[in-house]
């Protein structure tokens, strides 16, 4: 195994390091609403949101073991249908197995459930929320590994900020806002556009005429409209955006566009959201000569898709019990629409129904926490079939002043995207067709784990072990040198089994952030091979230093990445991997701060897929500009 060493430096004018904080133990559904777990939850605060490079949120999160997409690569370069996010091993195929919320409201593609990070600009979060397995019943198919829940900064009055930030490959990028705060009305917008050249993503010894850069090009935006009234309060959001990307090679473009409009309604301990999505996919796929001099269209993809979903919570709580009781409802559509180079016509889609109910109960006696929930859930597509599951969850907690023992159980599926039920995709040379007739997939997991919490630091140790029966996969059909033909389908049972860590240390200006996690993700006998695009071993180190007089934060670490396959069968090997990042910010003015970033600074080579030919991670890339942020009246 090789190691990836993780090198942060930011500099900082009036922010601090916060005093440690007790295990989190609960899940935020809104803002007035939150749910027990007995689990293992992780937050990432805006300080270290900040510390960490990247452009997109996903780059971010890496810090955390376990968080990965389908490949290794960034959302700078990866096509949109491999950004589902994977978490504790459980693999992905594209389609994310976790849910991911942004101010409670789900961003997953209504279409294949991978996640447009463009869409959020990270330095306008306040937290990231990451809560791994299927602990409670709250969520439906789409969290059967788990829930990242994003949260925007709250408005202040009259804020106005904004930043350009330019670097090498012709990257540039401009982004601002404006938020105020009135009485009983908030209002909060921001928006950002970024340009990149990119970089190679073939090896420089394999090239041909027809690669190009890889990159992205993109503006995304919202707007928020909060009410906040004694009792009541209500959130009104629009968010789009645009989309375009060169995939490689001359040939292989995509873009997209979006638009979604959410609300939010509570009331004391009653929530309810709905929410509305449009979307536009179009991608061109090619076939490429072995001596890479040449390639021809394949063919051409249109997908538009829509959602409309809504969903509605009440908590009922006494002293020692609470009950949380909910329903939801999806109604997704959408269609792959291709035209075949020469000639041909194919198409697939339909409409895909989700609809669920639940019930999360929690009693406290004395040091002892009893955790159960049930969901009743229903899931049916067009000219299929129509599936109702129960997914139980049960839990126990027990704690003694700083520390708590946690257990669970619990049983979740996911039902298969209509990307996977219907639409045929090309990466470069390996050919991955869709199958209508697959099946949903279920897991039966376990967990236990031991919490602890100081005056100075904090400590989280578990243990999880998942089943996984009829796990929808890239199944590998055939290999030659000049074509890997797969297909989606519901491979044998697997497991996966692991443990993870993380202990946390601060004193003064001082913060260390440690983590661990080993997942051994197999399929069962006769095969025993490892599920593709999971690694056994990832861990990090985070420091952070922040001087006395609050202007100078220093951040620095390790993480590693274990070696990991590309495909079903194991065929295809991505060795471990290693890169240094940096990045400085200072105040220049009360409002002004200059910043600048490296990613990858010895300008490793590192392997992300295999199709046949090897692809390569991001070479060195920095950035440096500067950021505006304070209030345009006093």
């Amino acid at each position: 195994m090789r190691y990836l060493i993780f090198f942060t430096c930011t500099c900082v004018l009036g922010q601090s390091v916060p005093a440690p904080e007790p295990v989190r133990t609960r899940i935020t559904i809104s803002e007035k609403l939150t749910a027990e777990a007995p689990a293992a939850i992780t937050t990432v605060d805006k300080e270290q949101l900040a510390a960490n490079p990247g452009v997109n949120l996903d780059d971010r999160l890496r810090s955390v073991p376990g968080f990965s997409l389908f490949r290794r690569s960034s959302s700078l370069v990866a096509n949109p249908t491999t950004q589902g996010v994977s978490l504790r091993g459980l693999g992905s195929s594209g389609a994310s197995r976790t849910l991911v919320l942004w101010d409670g409201i789900p961003i997953n593609d209504p279409f294949g459930g991978w996640v447009y990070w463009t869409r959020v600009d990270a330095e306008e979060l306040e937290r990231v929320e990451i809560a791994r397995g299927a602990s409670t019943s709250l969520f439906g198919d789409r969290a059967m590994g788990g829930s990242l829940a994003l949260f925007s900064k709250a408005a202040t009055p009259w804020r106005l900020h904004g930043a350009y930030e330019g670097g090498n490959r012709n990257t540039h990028q401009v982004s601002g806002g404006f938020a105020h705060l009135w009485s009983k009305f908030d209002l909060s917008t921001n928006v950002r556009a970024f340009q990149t050249d990119g970089f190679f993503i073939v090896p420089a010894n394999r090239r041909g005429a027809v690669d190009t850069r890889a990159g992205v090009d993109f503006v995304a935006g919202d707007i928020r409209l909060n009410y906040l009234g004694g009792k009541d309060r209500l959130a009104v959001k629009l968010d789009v955006l645009a989309e375009q990307r060169e995939n490689g090679t001359v040939v292989q473009t995509n873009s997209t566009s979006l638009g979604n409009l959410s609300a939010n309604y509570s009331r004391d301990n009653f929530t309810i959201l709905g929410w509305h999505t449009r979307e536009q996919f179009h991608a061109n796929f090619s076939a490429i000569a072995a001596n890479r001099l040449t390639e021809r269209l394949t063919s051409v993809q249109s997908v538009p898709s829509e959602a409309t979903g809504a969903a509605g919570f009440y908590r009922i709580g006494e002293r020692n019990s609470h009950f949380l009781v909910g329903g939801d409802l999806t109604r997704v559509e959408g269609y792959s629409l291709e035209t075949v180079v020469p000639t041909g016509f194919r198409s697939g889609g339909g409409v895909q129904w989700q609809r669920g109910g639940f019930v999360q109960v929690d009693t406290s006696w004395k040091g002892w926490k009893l955790f159960g929930g049930l969901r009743l859930h229903n899931t049916a597509v067009t000219a299929g079939d129509s599936n109702t599951f129960w997914n139980p969850s049960g839990g126990v907690t027990y704690g003694r002043k700083n520390w708590r023992a946690r257990g669970t159980a619990y049983r979740s599926f996911r039902a298969a995207t209509l990307n996977e039920l219907y639409r045929e995709f090309r990466a470069g040379n390996a050919v991955t067709r869709a199958n209508a007739a697959l099946r949903p997939e279920f897991s039966r997991g376990v967990e236990l784990g031991f919490d602890w919490f100081g005056e100075n630091w904090t400590m989280q140790v578990g243990g999880f072990s998942n089943a996984l029966t009829d796990l929808i996969t890239n199944v590998t059909v055939s290999v030659s040198p000049t074509l890997i033909d797969r297909q989606r389908r519901n491979a044998a049972e697997a497991r996966t089994r692991g443990i993870e860590a993380s202990l946390n240390y601060r004193w003064r200006g001082l913060r260390a952030e440690t983590a661990y996690l080993f997942a051994d993700s197999r399929f069962r006998a006769p095969t025993l091979a490892r599920i593709p695009q999971v690694p056994r071993h990832q861990g990090n180190v985070i420091l952070t230093w922040l001087s006395a007089d609050n202007k100078t934060l220093l951040s620095g670490g390790i993480r590693s990445f274990g070696m990991q396959f590309e495909d079903d069968v194991n065929l295809f090997r991505l060795p471990g991997y290693a890169t240094v990042q940096m990045s400085a910010r200072r105040t220049l003015l009360a409002s002004l701060s200059a910043f600048v970033t490296v990613e990858n600074m010895l300008n490793r080579e590192f392997l992300v897929a295999f199709n046949p030919l090897p692809n390569v991670g991001a070479p060195r890339l920095w950035r440096g500009g500067l950021r505006w942020d304070g209030r345009i009246r006093k």
